[in-house]
């Protein structure tokens, strides 16, 4: 047993020191930091408060007023101002930077708003967006007078119709919940994605590398492949935890020093307001075992190559079933409960993403997610067997390898020991 934790804590120290995680990890911490900041940081950036200066030059001189009123409740951050100069003027001025654009008004031959709107550039959408929207509540409101529509009747014209959803499943979650649910699954899903990618892949390249350098030889003869590979998947896996444990440390400290800042937005919407415990130990148990059963598999898969080149070309096929798995919980946010998403749930490459998105999402009997843990549990113990066989004579090939008919050889050179 001693070697077995040899093989792990030397797989952990070494990568600990590396350039490549140091790096990793301190890009991580600043993204990290930048997300949690991201408030404060806009407005360090942000001139004038954030407001954009639009200019508007009315032809008629009847239209600035309303259109002003009406721009107040859409956008507060646009700041409107008359423009007294003429149209080449006011071109002028947007080249030289006084103003951001300026909106021309003038009526139609139906005597109702029209505009025209300049800018050195329309790249941003939100601006425009908005002056057409306010010139569209302003024209709404002149063509109703016309017709001597008092503005109480106007209000009921437009005044969107009551539309409620009621889940008649017994413990359904509201609306409110499932989109909260939803933001929540979104982002846990994106750190079970690039963790098992990531770490997946690192697990393979040490393999590799190691061989590579003819160790393997050596270590082979003295340790069981069992501990071997598995100490290096644990060494790997302390070290995501590592990593994971200063990213997570880090964030809740930002996040509860900003958190005035961050209640109402991002944070409220994403659901990070009021996770529950049960969607936490849900996360975390998928978590460790959606990375076992990449990494047992990325064991394996890199013990088939001997050049460290050849690393990501034999763990392609793995790295596509992430994908597809990460594809349909995408698709799975919207149609949690469609019988599609409920057969790949137990898929094993698929059930550490699937079956969390609908344990996250929906309220479904515990025997459904135990069933899932089960099966996900009997691959991974599957793989393991299998792939210590593999990884035994897989160690021991060497040449150019790019084909998985090596699984074969490997599994004979096994034998022949």
């Amino acid at each position: 047993m001693n070697k077995f934790w040899i093989i792990l804590f030397h797989t952990y120290f070494n990568k600990l020191k590396t350039k490549s995680f140091l790096i990793t990890t301190l890009m991580m911490v600043i993204i990290t930091l930048a997300l949690t900041n991201l408030n404060n940081i806009i407005e360090v950036f942000d001139k004038d408060s954030g407001k954009e200066k639009v200019g508007v030059l009315d032809e008629k001189g009847q239209l600035y007023k309303p259109f002003k009123e009406q721009m107040s409740s859409l956008n507060k951050n646009l700041q409107l101002t008359e423009f007294a100069g003429t149209e080449k003027e006011a071109e002028k001025a947007v080249e030289e930077g006084e103003i951001a654009g300026f909106v021309l008004l003038r009526y139609d031959d139906q005597q109702l708003p029209e505009a025209e709107y300049k800018a050195m550039s329309v790249a941003d959408s939100a601006i425009y967006t908005d002056l057409q929207s306010g010139l569209q509540q302003m024209k709404t409101m002149l063509a109703a007078s016309k017709i001597n529509l008092t503005p109480e009747q106007l209000n009921q014209l437009y005044e969107p119709v009551s539309f409620k959803k009621v889940a008649l499943e017994e413990n359904a979650k509201t609306e409110e919940e499932l989109n909260q649910a939803r933001g929540l699954v979104y982002v846990l899903l994106f750190v079970i994605y690039f963790a098992v990618i990531m770490y997946a892949s690192m697990i393979a390249m040490e393999v590799a590398t190691e061989k590579s350098s003819r160790v393997m030889e050596i270590l082979i003869s003295s340790v069981s492949p069992i501990k071997q590979m598995f100490g290096k998947i644990l060494g790997i896996g302390l070290l995501s935890l590592t990593q994971l444990a200063v990213l997570l440390s880090i964030g809740y400290f930002s996040i509860k020093r900003n958190m005035s800042s961050l209640e109402g937005g991002f944070f409220d919407a994403f659901g990070f307001g009021n996770i529950s415990l049960s969607t936490i130990a849900y996360a975390v148990i998928f978590f460790i075992l959606g990375y076992f059963l990449y990494a047992t598999l990325a064991a394996f898969l890199g013990s088939l190559v001997s050049r460290i080149e050849d690393v990501q070309q034999m763990i392609t096929p793995m790295t596509l079933l992430v994908v597809a798995g990460f594809m349909i919980a995408m698709f799975g946010l919207g149609k949690p409960d469609s019988p599609f998403i409920v057969i790949t749930s137990y898929i094993p490459f698929f059930t550490p993403m699937i079956m969390f998105l609908r344990v996250g999402m929906l309220n479904i009997p515990v025997w459904e997610a135990a069933l899932g843990i089960s099966i996900l549990m009997a691959t991974i113990i599957f793989f393991a067997v299998f792939g210590a066989r593999v990884y035994r004579g897989g160690v021991l090939m060497y040449g150019k390898s790019n084909s998985f008919k090596d699984i074969k050889k490997a599994l004979q050179l096994t034998k022949k020991e």
